[in-house]
């Protein structure tokens, strides 16, 4: 049967190494497309950084950002739906995070209307974050300016710290202020609204249009990709994903430098 919605990861899984979508790889989702069947991306990526993935497919489509809390339409620059933590909930968060990570600097993510909503500081840390990657769009405020408004993801960094670890230590005092994930071990997670995932953001998309879990076919490859993995008909993990990705999905496919998504889709279009 053929799927009728596919989604994946952006990083890892979508992309290559170089963050290039392959040529190969981007044909084979081109042809999904043209069958008419539905395709979205689901990353923990923010709006405003989809952008160069609609260039590099030559599409726009519907993407579930932010681990889920996010649904944002890149045809028309519009965030169709946010799910935030509260402020008191951050707080609380905050509180857990300097107490069993001393050490550990915090920022969040925001959304206004658009991807970019000038009047909306997307990204907040508080003073001496260190960044797990290159972010060039970072407004540093006090912690209590950043505990201030309510946000779709917290993020807690420890430089040199493994995420594993850290979610270890943080998960038996957060219980329902969130979900915890992560989508590199390099001393990340990224805290969410409770109950949300790309599951769920998935499905949110998915449901308007008649389609069901059973119908979906999703690609991921770290732990932040484990729920949407088990919620799909076919989950399927990258030859270079994390282990916990590869426990959850049905079946395994090469690696994101082999073009691991397209040899699967190809099944079915080319």
């Amino acid at each position: 049967m053929l799927p009728a919605m596919i989604a994946t990861d952006v990083d890892g899984t979508l992309l290559d190494d170089d963050e290039n979508v392959t040529p190969r790889t981007r044909a084979a989702v081109l042809a999904a497309v043209d069958a008419g069947t539905q395709f979205i991306l689901a990353t923990g990526r923010p709006p405003r950084w989809i952008s160069p993935v609609v260039d590099a497919l030559g599409l726009a489509p519907m993407a579930v950002c932010a681990n889920g809390a996010v649904v944002y339409d890149a045809a028309t620059d519009r965030i169709v739906s946010a799910r935030t933590l509260t402020a008191d909930q951050l707080g609380e968060l905050a509180e857990i995070a300097a107490r069993v990570i001393p050490g550990s600097g915090l920022a969040v993510e925001r959304v206004g209307r658009s991807a970019h909503d000038a009047a909306t500081p997307q990204f907040v840390s508080s003073p001496g974050y260190e960044h797990a990657w290159l972010n060039p769009d970072n407004t540093e405020v006090s912690l209590v300016d950043l505990l201030s408004a309510p946000a779709v993801k917290l993020l807690i960094r420890k430089a040199g710290g493994r995420s594993s670890e850290m979610l270890a230590a943080l998960a038996p005092h957060v219980g329902l202020l969130g979900d915890l994930t992560y989508s590199t071990n390099n001393g990340l997670i990224e805290v969410v609204p409770i109950g949300i995932s790309k599951a769920t953001g998935i499905a949110e998309v998915a449901e308007p249009l008649g389609i069901t879990a059973q119908d979906v076919v999703t690609f991921g490859d770290m732990p932040n990709d484990v729920p949407m993995l088990r919620w799909a008909g076919l989950g399927v993990a990258m030859g270079n994903a994390h282990p916990e990705a590869i426990e959850a999905a049905d079946e395994v496919t090469a690696p994101n430098t082999d073009d691991g998504l397209a040899r699967v889709i190809e099944r079915w279009w080319l």
